[in-house]
């Protein structure tokens, strides 16, 4: 069956039900696919030309293509582009001497699924059917499912879960987060770094949030935390969620943001809809990065962190009590935020979490988190090494202040031209070279660099549209368009890369930043949350091997982290 391969009868049942189209017009290889493939798969149907391939596609039920690169008249990729207009998920082995970069490309964006190189070996391109078909099989229990989930939507419990679905869809579109996947640039040597953990206990959540970008010193934080269980006190505060969003819209319009106002309002609107017993926890707080203030109204929530200059804990507790039916009047307080570098606002979710320490809470262990934490994902990661079960609804705002003044290692610009985005791979992983000896470290890092370089070489700095190149790739002119366009581009793509140390760990951050009109980076929430409607490729894979990506407001410059 192939060298170090092994299946069980299930899947080889499967595999024997198959049906391989090779389109080969080295005559000379077919005895070798028949060897290969006569005792794994059902059939194998053989085309010679890239016109007798796509005829044969078409008259028959074809499982798994394999495609020769080397074709007379018209290369394999293009069959491969013209089977993609019929069907997009049939398997496709591109089989190849060449290993060019644009052949790789071509082949990605293609959505080849297996690149096979000549010479062949058995169990090399057997492994590789092999592979492809598990992902077939996935398929069909994938489908299987969907069907069998779709008839049982009309037995009523299950139309039941179907509303709450829906339901939670429409708390995910309450909360407004003008910082999903952004940074908050106060100059060029101070960024914020704005994260969030949104982990509700039910579908329906008494907690909410929203992160509102004021203007360019102030952003708002707000977390509400609806006290009790249930449908009232998820309602509760989407519907107050809900309503600040709306002010906050209308005094952004007229550019009058006033938070007594805001906070006054929300109260007037909310105490009606409150039941007799029923009170709120909510955190109101304004920071202002160019006045160094943070103005806030706390709610009966728990305490905010904050980490100071002497790299101390500082608390702020609340200064109202829970806003109930018969709230009269609240505080409004100030803090003097020079030297602060982290924040961290949450609700009692959290540090109410049970751990594996002697029946403590999790309160007993945020505050050493929070101030050894550098990212969400570090603050992120302590935590589940002491729980793994809330027992509420969690959520969380992690803010880190980093400054650039005296972290840069290098910097380079780059022209916009493919000759250069070899030439910054190249010199990217050089630098690497020098800044740590794991590999996988570097190599993570390096997967990141080249799809956000070219994300800033042929969207930001060529400005080509995901549709036009879908277009472009269609009609075999990609490359071609490229390298006119870059005739004539005269902007620059910039690379910095710098080090932070902080407790005694040591981060990586590198900036790209193009000249081109960047793009609208609200986008980016419904990319995450709607992976299967998206082809942002780029942003997916960044975001897996780093410890975070953060695009500016304009989209034409992105940062990321990797921990050395």
């Amino acid at each position: 069956m192939g060298k170090g391969i092994g299946m069980d009868t299930f899947f080889l049942d499967f595999l024997h039900s198959l049906t391989i189209l090779c389109v080969e017009s080295d005559i000379e290889q077919q005895p070798l696919y028949s060897e290969i493939f006569e005792d794994v798969v059902d059939k194998i149907i053989f085309a010679e030309s890239c016109e007798d391939g796509y005829k044969k596609f078409i008259e028959n039920r074809i499982d798994i293509i394999i495609i020769a690169y080397d074709m007379p008249v018209s290369n394999g990729l293009n069959l491969a582009k013209k089977i993609r207009e019929e069907n997009h998920d049939i398997p496709i082995a591109l089989v190849s001497q060449v290993q060019s970069v644009e052949v790789v490309m071509d082949a990605l964006n293609t959505n080849i699924s297996s690149c096979i190189k000549k010479p062949i070996v058995d169990y090399k391109i057997l492994e590789a059917i092999i592979k492809n078909s598990k992902i077939l099989l996935a398929n069909k229990y994938i489908k299987d499912e969907e069907d069998r989930k779709n008839k049982e939507l009309q037995d009523k419990e299950k139309y039941s879960s179907f509303q709450e679905d829906s339901a939670f869809a429409k708390e995910l579109n309450i909360l407004r987060n003008d910082f999903y996947y952004q940074m908050n640039c106060i100059d060029e040597n101070n960024i914020s770094l704005i994260d969030f953990l949104y982990k509700p206990l039910d579908v329906m959540s008494g907690d909410a949030y929203s992160v509102r970008k004021i203007d360019e010193s102030r952003e708002f934080y707000l977390v509400v935390d609806g006290m009790g269980k249930g449908l009232s006190a998820s309602l509760t505060s989407m519907l107050m969620t809900s309503y600040i969003n709306h002010i906050i819209d209308k005094m952004k319009a007229d550019n009058s943001f006033d938070l007594k106002r805001l906070i006054h309002e929300s109260i007037e609107y909310i105490k009606p809809i409150l039941l007799e017993e029923e009170v709120l926890a909510i955190d109101f707080i304004v920071l202002d990065s160019f006045k160094n203030r943070m103005n806030y109204a706390k709610f009966a929530m728990p305490a905010t962190l904050m980490l100071d200059g002497q790299n101390e804990v500082v608390k702020l507790k609340s200064n109202n009590s829970p806003l109930s039916k018969y709230h009269a009047n609240f505080e409004i307080s100030s803090y003097d935020t020079v030297g602060i570098s982290k924040f961290l606002f949450y609700s009692d979710g959290l540090i109410e979490s049970s751990t594996y320490f002697e029946e403590k809470l999790y309160a007993n262990f945020i505050e050493d988190d929070f101030k050894n934490s550098f990212t969400r994902e570090d603050f992120k990661n302590r935590i589940f090494e002491k729980t793994d079960v809330f027992e509420d609804d969690t959520t969380l705002i992690f803010i880190n202040k980093l400054n650039f003044s005296k972290s840069l290692i290098v910097e380079r610009s780059f022209n916009s031209s493919l000759e250069d985005v070899d030439m910054a791979n190249e010199w990217y992983a050089k630098e690497w070279e020098s800044l740590t000896d794991e590999e996988s470290v570097s190599y993570n890092a390096g997967l990141v660099f080249t799809e956000l370089f070219m994300n800033a070489y042929e969207h930001g700095n060529l400005g080509i549209s995901n549709a036009v190149k879908h277009t472009l790739i269609e009609e075999d002119k990609y490359f071609d368009t490229l390298l006119e366009m870059e005739k004539v581009s005269t902007k620059k793509i910039f690379v910095k890369i710098d080090k932070i140390e902080d407790n005694a760990s040591t981060y990586i951050i590198t900036q790209i930043t193009d000249e081109g009109s960047g793009f609208d980076t609200q986008i980016l929430s419904e990319i995450f949350r709607n992976s299967r409607k998206f082809n942002g490729r780029g942003v997916f894979v960044s975001r897996k091997n780093s410890l975070g990506i953060y695009y500016n407001f304009s989209g034409n410059s992105v940062l990321y982290l990797n921990k050395i």
